[in-house]
């Protein structure tokens, strides 16, 4: 594809094209004329010359005797060059191809391709060619004295005539000039039609434009005002075609996942109570294992079913709360708190204190969710240690503007396909397996309440291998 640096426009490329178009054809139309012209000139200026020789020439040709001697030859020169006139020839008489006679001492300038071929033609020739950087023309006309017998081959006598067209150059450099300045006003001229051509052909093109603009920006429902029959209708009825399949499919989606999400948020809520009764019993039978008074084998059924419920429970919990996201009903309740303090309360929540070494600045004080932190420190901790080796590390840095918890482990890190989805929902490290403990939720609830923050989560490796996932959340005045 050619790219026009200097007009970069569809609107500036299309002036330019109907200039270019503009001005070839006005420089062809132009180059023709003038060719024609000079043509016109030069050979209007041989025939008039070769006719009036003829004439001079018929006129006297009575007076050559049937085998002419020099004088003879001489005088026929003579009386020719003063017959030229304005036109000013010089010339030369030649018998039976023998040296050419002259009025006087100056010979008149002869291509020796003319003479060659005047030896044995029958007819009038003429050539035009440059002498002193001058354009000539010479002309060779064969002559039959009267009183000679009629020659069997060509002519015995050949007059020589050679004269300057220098008069016709000027005529035909004028012609040049012409033509060319006749060809900058066209081109000039040619600048107003073409700006009007491009904005009546980019009117429909600025409307698709905008049309397309008020799309991306997530009007479906825009059309586009078609007239015409030609391409760029053509175009608008398929941008129009393209706008309704795109908003019914939009719509489809929007009900679709409507529908998902509310069966999601039903069957979590309608879960949310037999799950809770299960747990009560389970802790019962969980305490009866405990005692001993049960067989190992029916205390390892009821540890597996304990776990279950478990996990069970902490993912309709998971989705009840990804639910209120969705609903948009997830709000902050702010408070000022010691950030230390609540991160120490958290890792000694789920007794990770030993495991998680800690870099906490004291006395950092901030305006915060501590709920919500809460969730978002225990996702990071706990993804953490479930797969990224023995023990992970957490940071605590504040500026004046905003606050940084770096949470880093030892282990292998995240691959580099799962890194820009890391915090996508039901994203898990390991897809081979079938089961894990996490619900592949934690970092997408993780995520969404650094967003309720007005903050970020972001996900990276470190060089030295292991992941590092980095909250930043803006400081808010007391």
């Amino acid at each position: 594809m050619i790219r026009l640096r200097a007009a970069r426009g569809l609107r500036a490329q299309l002036v330019l094209v109907f200039l270019l178009v503009t001005t070839l054809g006005g420089v062809t139309a132009a180059a023709l004329t003038f060719r024609q012209g000079r043509t016109a000139i030069v050979e209007r200026a041989e025939d008039d010359a070769l006719r009036e020789l003829r004439a001079h020439v018929t006129a006297r040709a009575p007076d050559l005797p049937a085998d002419p001697a020099e004088t003879d030859l001489r005088a026929l020169a003579v009386q020719l060059d003063r017959a030229a006139g304005a036109r000013a020839w010089l010339t030369a008489v030649s018998y039976r191809g023998g040296p050419l006679v002259t009025a006087g001492t100056r010979a008149p300038p002869l291509p020796a391709h003319l003479r060659a071929r005047a030896a044995t033609a029958g007819t009038a020739l003429t050539q035009r060619f440059h002498h002193g950087q001058t354009p000539w023309l010479a002309v060779a006309l064969p002559v039959t004295p009267v009183t000679a017998a009629r020659p069997q081959g060509p002519a015995p006598v050949v007059v020589y005539a050679s004269f300057s067209l220098a008069s016709q150059q000027r005529d035909v450099d004028s012609l040049a000039a012409a033509a060319r300045a006749g060809a900058v006003p066209v081109a000039l001229a040619s600048v107003i039609p073409a700006l009007l051509a491009a904005r009546r052909l980019l009117r429909p093109l600025r409307r698709l434009r905008a049309a397309a603009e008020q799309m991306a920006g997530g009007s479906l429902d825009t059309r586009v005002r078609v007239t015409g029959d030609d391409e760029l209708a053509d175009l608008g009825r398929t941008f129009n075609t393209m706008s309704a399949t795109l908003q019914a499919d939009a719509a489809a989606l929007r009900a679709m996942e409507a529908r998902a999400r509310r069966f999601a948020a039903d069957v979590s809520h309608e879960l949310r109570t037999p799950l809770a009764a299960m747990g009560a019993v389970t802790e019962v039978l969980d305490a009866d294992a405990a005692s001993g008074r049960l067989s190992p084998l029916t205390a390892e059924a009821l540890q597996l079913v304990s776990d279950e419920t478990r996990k069970l429970t902490r993912l309709v919990e998971d989705l009840i709360e990804v639910s209120r996201f969705d609903a948009g009903a997830a709000v902050l309740h702010l408070d000022e708190v010691d950030l230390g303090e609540l991160i120490t309360k958290t890792l000694a929540l789920r007794h990770w204190q030993d495991r998680v070494g800690t870099d906490l600045p004291a006395g950092l004080r901030a305006r915060v969710d501590p709920r919500r932190l809460d969730v978002i420190l225990a996702n990071l901790v706990g993804n953490a240690l479930r797969h990224g080796g023995t023990a992970a590390r957490l940071r605590l840095r504040a500026t004046p503007d905003q606050i940084t918890v770096t949470v880093t482990d030892d282990g292998p890190g995240i691959p580099a396909g799962l890194l820009p989805h890391v915090f996508d929902r039901f994203t898990k490290a390991d897809t081979a397996r079938t089961r894990t403990e996490g619900s592949g939720l934690g970092l997408a609830i993780a995520a969404e309440n650094a967003r309720l923050h007005d903050g970020t989560l972001t996900a990276a490796n470190a060089p030295r291998g292991g992941a590092v996932l980095t909250l930043t959340l803006p400081r808010r005045p007391a």
